[in-house]
């Protein structure tokens, strides 16, 4: 069994900013050589968040933050700036709304992603940040 750490560090600009963060985690798992086994990822911060999705410049330059407006508008009433007399009560919403983490299956040294899938980063804060993403590789 093989159990490996790796933390991936990136700029980001904020205001839902996406990075595809999907051949830097096929080059950990090839590079681990853990052929049957799980991988998981961790952005740490309360907000931003990981998912898969299709990394199109329809989908990452308005799509998704259209929807986010939608669900979680910036202009919104938010008890968390009352609280903490801040910008970013939208920022945490969304975050929670999609997640902090993925689990995704390592198969024949792989992730096996659909052709047109990939992980993804989202900055949902106002302002630009250093995010850190943990990843666990495990397996054999």
């Amino acid at each position: 069994m093989t159990a490996l750490t790796h933390t991936l560090e990136r700029r980001t600009e904020g205001d839902d900013h996406i990075l595809d963060l999907t051949a830097e985690l096929q080059a950990l798992v090839h590079e681990s050589g853990i052929g049957v086994g799980q991988l998981t990822a961790m952005v740490v911060g309360s907000t931003a968040a990981l998912t898969t999705l299709e990394f199109e410049p329809g989908l990452v330059g308005h799509d998704i933050a259209a929807a986010l407006e939608r669900i979680a508008p910036r202009t919104g009433v938010y008890e968390h700036e009352k609280m903490w007399h801040d910008d970013n009560g939208h920022s945490h919403v969304r975050a929670a709304l999609i997640g902090p983490s993925l689990a995704l299956p390592i198969v024949d040294g792989a992730l096996p992603l659909g052709t047109w899938q990939q992980v993804v980063l989202v900055d949902l804060d106002t302002r630009p940040r250093s995010r850190r993403v943990v990843v666990n590789l495990v397996g054999e």
